[in-house]
């Protein structure tokens, strides 16, 4: 078969992988250079340990084993198994994740319970004052920079695969081709539009009724550490933001402990990963409304580096880099991702939200399943 891949960011870079993988030729399009969306301005984060039970932790715990196997043939991915721990400073912080621990699938999201001094041991760079953590072993990382072109650098080696950049769709004609901005016409034997945030002009076309909604978020990173981060980090604002923590426990945190008013207006949560020159990066904020300002806010960044300075024990390294992302999202947080037959031959894929990174390999593999691939 010859499939037709529009969009060059993880979802539809996965897509791309799929078929490859499956023994197909593709045909991969992509409006700017290289992907400059949500697809490399995230963490690189695959997050198993606060998704949902059901569909949500599935597709993530499958995600999980397909990055690992996708690593190993790609070093250039940078996948590293490095868990996370998530900072416990208060007791209403330690309750939640007590609660945590009862799950009937804890096991399986890797959940384990630290004190101080193990918390130390497990990632020395923390020194701030803590009364634990939350560990999840099943938690990794990747370069979210760099994942895309080493994906389709080892895609491109095979043979079966053509990337062309700088090609924007602007129609689909019939049943299984696109003709883009250069005039082209790619006819194959399935269509697969994966174009992220990107919801207007032809998606609004073909989908206008899309139950998608954009959400922009904030972001920086910081220059070397100068020591390791041996895992990824996570402040127990997350615990708000994960449906894993809903429960009791965390109505009485919620309760007892409000977030400060710029964490609370802006839907902060501490998020900290390293990459692999050493440097931090450091989020994320959630902004639903429209429309979205042009500039970034300095107040998120002020509290971000209070918080993470007050885990590491210590000041921050100079900021190197800050920026705002926009991603899309299921207007029903609940779903996983949007996936619709728009017509015979042609599916679009798009909405997963901030689990896009973590799931875009299972989510790849599920409609090659689904169409046949």
């Amino acid at each position: 078969m010859r499939v037709i891949v529009v969009g060059a960011g993880a979802l539809g870079t996965m897509h791309a992988w799929q078929a490859v993988e499956r023994g197909h030729e593709v045909i991969h399009l992509e409006r700017e250079s290289e992907a400059r969306g949500a697809s490399v301005r995230n963490f690189g984060l695959i997050w198993v340990s606060g998704r949902a039970a059901g569909e949500e932790l599935a597709t993530a715990l499958r995600a999980r084993e397909l990055w690992e196997r996708i690593g190993a043939d790609v070093p250039d991915l940078g996948f590293r198994a490095n868990g996370s721990l998530t900072a416990l400073r208060t007791e209403a912080e330690l309750a939640v994740a007590e609660q945590a621990l009862t799950l009937p699938d804890a096991p399986e999201r890797g959940f384990r319970l630290l004190d101080a001094e193990q918390t130390r041991a497990a990632n020395p760079a923390l020194r701030g004052k803590l009364l634990g953590a939350l560990a999840c072993d099943r938690d990794a990382a990747v370069e979210p920079r760099t994942a895309q072109p080493a994906l389709r650098a080892a895609l491109l080696a095979g043979g079966r695969y053509t990337f062309l950049p700088g090609r924007e769709v602007r129609e689909v004609i019939g049943e299984r081709a696109v003709r883009d901005d250069h005039g082209d016409v790619h006819t194959g034997d399935l269509v697969v539009l994966c174009t992220g945030a990107w919801t207007g002009g032809l998606i609004r076309e073909l989908a206008p009724e899309l139950p998608v909604r954009r959400v922009r978020l904030q972001m920086m990173q910081t220059d070397p550490l100068g020591e390791p981060l041996t895992g990824s980090v996570a402040d127990a604002d997350s615990f708000r933001y994960y449906p894993a923590f809903a429960g009791t426990a965390l109505e009485e945190l919620k309760a007892l402990q409000p977030q400060p008013p710029v964490a609370a207006a802006h839907r902060m949560q501490l998020l900290m990963v390293q990459r692999r020159d050493g440097g931090l990066t450091i989020g994320d904020t959630h902004e639903y409304d429209h429309p979205f300002a042009f500039d970034v806010d300095e107040d998120p960044y002020e509290h971000l580096t209070g918080v993470a300075e007050e885990l590491l024990g210590r000041q921050l390294p100079r900021i190197r880099r800050r920026w705002a992302g926009v991603y899309a999202q299921c207007t029903d947080t609940t779903r996983v991702v949007h996936r619709e037959r728009l017509r015979d031959g042609v599916w679009l894929v798009t909405g997963p939200g901030g689990r896009g990174m973590t799931c875009s390999p299972a989510i790849a593999e599920t409609t090659a399943d689904l169409t046949n691939l």
